[in-house]
């Protein structure tokens, strides 16, 4: 069992990625200060975590009863989602995360969906939910949570720390970065939604 809880954190770590997480949220690292940005996380971080356990307990049974849907309609939507996301970025950068985002009172839930809430994480908390206790599937989801947290407070102390003598590095760096990460969430939004598309012709 020990075994699992560390595989599910794992899993859960390298779907939410906060070194790639910080690319998206690259505009409110610079505008804002340090316990601020902390605030806005960690409210992002437990609504994030709130779902992420209902659906750890809960499992299949929230799309196949409470929402008479099935899950591969969930992956083909939040494809389309960061399909979205990544052209966006191709011809924005990460400021078209501004426009995405909408108002600054509702950053914490725009950030916690669809940045940290998609189809990957969410499988990946039902898949926690279905290998372990519903205690341990909980506390495996929160340390992952805490972690991936923490690691974007500690980047946006590094940025502050760095920026005001390698500011055009930095902006270089943030330019490319956000290129790269436009095609790689474009190709994993393809990839979804062929995914979602297989699994869905399957049943009929």
């Amino acid at each position: 069992m020990e075994n699992e809880f560390f595989k599910s954190v794992f899993l859960l770590l390298i779907l939410l990625n906060p070194f790639l997480l910080i690319v998206y949220l690259l505009d409110l690292v610079q505008d804002l200060d340090r316990p601020a940005f902390s605030r806005i996380v960690i409210r992002a971080g437990i609504i994030s975590s709130a779902v992420f356990v209902v659906f750890a307990i809960a499992g299949d049974a929230i799309f196949e009863s409470l929402l008479q849907a099935h899950f591969e309609s969930f992956q083909i939507f939040g494809g389309i989602i960061f399909l979205l996301i990544g052209i966006q970025f191709v011809f924005s950068g990460h400021k078209a995360m501004t426009k995405m985002r909408g108002s600054p009172e509702h950053i914490a839930g725009a950030i916690a969906l669809p940045i940290m809430i998609g189809p990957g994480t969410v499988s990946a908390s039902i898949l926690a939910g279905s290998q372990l206790p519903a205690f341990s599937a909980s506390g495996a989801i929160i340390l992952a949570m805490s972690i991936t947290v923490a690691t974007m407070v500690l980047l946006k102390v590094v940025h502050d720390q760095v920026r005001p003598r390698n500011e055009r590095l930095i902006e270089r760096y943030v330019e490319v970065m956000g290129r790269i990460t436009a095609l790689v969430v474009g190709t994993y939004s393809i990839e979804m939604i062929m995914q979602g598309l297989r699994a869905w012709s399957k049943n009929f």
